[in-house]
């Protein structure tokens, strides 16, 4: 019987292979993973469904919030977390809208994100198409980069463009609005420009100049009463260790503020507070540290010293608002390490325990202060007072906490009296002072830190905002529990108006009413509490830690308890 061979193809050429194609959101989902990228925090629309195609095959994380500015503030929180770029993804219009607020507080708090904003499909550009805005326009002001991507090819090179100048000097976002057809759209992998990850960026480790490292070694060296202010940057360039090592080698009393907080522990020798406002006037050399001059220093005027030192990782924060005798920018940490060992060389001037007597000054002022203010602090009022919720939340957190305030005049009482216990364990807003960022930054933290507790204290105003988004978080299974300090009015302003206009017109636009938060967790499945009583404060959040899940205890507070900073009305001087 005859064999019957099979029947064969020849194989096609080589040319004539089809080559692999890619969509532009798949580009960006590879972009964003070479940039360490392993979440996005968005809400869906249909201008930005290929990102989140390319995100599942690339392992990225997706979390959809409630709400676009919740969105933002968790990438703004999950930057300042992790070190890296946050990454918020929006629909376009009203999408892009809704994000702004979070963009805008992380360009003054510093923090790298990205914000990637849809856009109609080119081919109707002009046309009046769904959510069209001239997102770029609108986010020139409050980025160091914003830009549309022109094509699909060059949606991974935009991404890396744009992360790279959230890192240039003080980082801060970057928006990338994204037109459909160029997500939708598909090239030649081949022609792609997708960026090798670690290949594109200059160290950024940088000193400046060497001789101003020796020139402030020497200052230091000299000084017989230094003082350090330790602001956000520290903990932005993760430099806690060598702030510490730092002032310790060196015996220099130190104020921190913003995410500086924590770099020493709540009882070290060196760790003040309450003192600054003497410090910053009797000291013989100040030095500041990643914070710029802005309100928080009174623009610089509250640092009275012969010699004012700044150091920054942006230039154009140094000598602004105020001359300084020596600006150093650079990594701050990098910085800090190298002038501590030119201080080694400088064997002339004080040693480090010549300035025991000028930091047992300082002690003993801080410890009259803390005393003092000690009544205010166990106040028993059947009105819960402000200070007495601050003292008990700093005696429930503990050194595996973080931290979150979010709210105007109850977290002003907070800032003095609540001490992380570590480094990174504290968020707030930063300069912006934007209201609302809390969920987001509760969401965020605790999906870094899924290990950690998280503790938020809001105002009623603030919790109002953004707090359906808690929901976002039992979704992700990222418990946090919310402290409400519940006056029922926006404090902060009302003193204000009642200063200026009296008591008749004080409660004009700034009354809120009387809201049952704990029911709000009722609604959601989880534990709530309402707290009227100081003594059942400690309690009540006992309660919700050991619940296991997000947790709303609503404490009321007295409505005519102003924090001092709020009567001295020193946010507007």
């Amino acid at each position: 019987m005859a064999i019957i061979a099979p029947k064969t193809h020849p194989l096609p050429p080589i040319d004539d292979i089809a080559p692999e194609k890619i969509s532009g959101g798949h580009l960006v989902a590879k972009a964003l993973k070479n940039e360490g990228v392993d979440t996005i925090f968005t809400l869906c629309g249909g201008h930005i469904i290929d990102i989140y195609d390319g995100c599942i095959d690339e392992g990225i994380r997706i979390v959809d919030t409630r709400h676009e500015q919740v969105a933002a503030h968790a990438a703004d929180g999950y930057a300042r977390m992790t070190g890296g770029l946050g990454c918020a993804v929006v629909t376009a219009g009203p999408g892009t809208t809704n994000a702004v607020t979070g963009v805008a507080n992380a360009f003054r708090a510093e923090s790298p994100m990205l914000l990637i904003g849809g856009q109609t499909a080119g081919a109707q550009h002009h046309m009046l198409g769904l959510q069209n805005l001239p997102h770029v326009d609108i986010m020139k002001g409050i980025t160091k980069f914003a830009s549309s991507v022109p094509t699909t090819a060059r949606c991974a090179d935009f991404i890396a463009m744009a992360a790279r100048e959230s890192f240039n000097g003080n980082f801060g976002p970057s928006f990338l609005e994204i037109p459909r057809d160029v997500l939708d759209d598909k090239v030649d992998i081949s022609k792609a420009v997708v960026p090798t990850p670690g290949r594109y960026r200059a160290s950024t480790k940088s000193i400046g100049d060497p001789n101003d490292i020796e020139t402030l070694a020497d200052m230091i060296v000299r000084a017989k009463k230094p003082v350090i202010m330790l602001g956000q940057q520290v903990w932005t360039c993760r430099a806690s260790a060598i702030a510490k090592e730092f002032v310790e080698k060196l015996n220099i009393p130190t104020y921190m503020n913003g995410a500086g907080r924590g770099t020493l522990g709540q009882d070290h020798p060196l760790a003040l507070q309450l003192t600054r406002r003497d410090a910053f006037k009797d000291s013989d050399l100040t030095i500041v540290v990643g914070t710029p001059f802005d309100f928080r220093l009174g623009y610089g005027k509250s640092l009275k010293a012969p010699i004012v030192v700044q150091i920054d990782m942006g230039y154009a924060n140094v000598g602004r608002n105020r001359d300084i005798a020596l600006g150093l920018v650079g990594d701050v940490g990098a910085i800090l390490s190298a002038v501590l060992q030119a201080t080694s060389g400088h064997a002339a001037g004080n040693g480090a325990r010549a300035r025991d007597p000028w930091v047992a000054e300082l002690r003993a002022k801080e410890t009259a202060a803390v005393d003092a203010r000690m009544p205010k602090l166990l106040n028993n009022s059947a009105l819960i007072h402000p200070y007495r919720l601050a003292y008990e939340i700093d005696r429930f957190i503990t050194d595996n906490t973080i931290f979150i305030g979010d709210g105007g005049d109850v977290v002003t009482f907070a800032g003095n009296v609540v001490r992380p216990k570590g480094p990174g364990l504290w968020m707030d807003p930063g300069p912006l002072g934007t209201l609302g960022v809390g969920t987001g930054f509760a969401l965020a933290a605790k999906l870094v830190h899924p290990k950690r507790e998280v503790v938020t204290l809001f105002g009623d105003g603030s919790f109002a905002m953004t707090a359906f988004d808690m929901q976002t978080s039992i979704r992700e299974k990222a418990p946090y529990i919310a402290i409400v300090g519940n006056n029922s009015y926006m404090n902060q302003i009302r003193f204000g108006q009642i200063a200026k206009y009296g008591k008749e017109r004080g409660n004009v636009g700034n009354y809120l009413g009387d809201v049952n938060f704990e029911k709000f967790a009722d609604m959601l499945g989880v534990y709530g509490e309402a707290v009227h009583d100081p003594a059942q404060i400690a309690p009540a959040l006992q309660r919700a830690r050991e619940s296991g899940t997000c947790a709303v205890i609503n404490v009321w507070l007295d409505p005519d308890a102003y924090a001092p900073g709020t009567e001295n009305q020193t946010m507007y001087k």
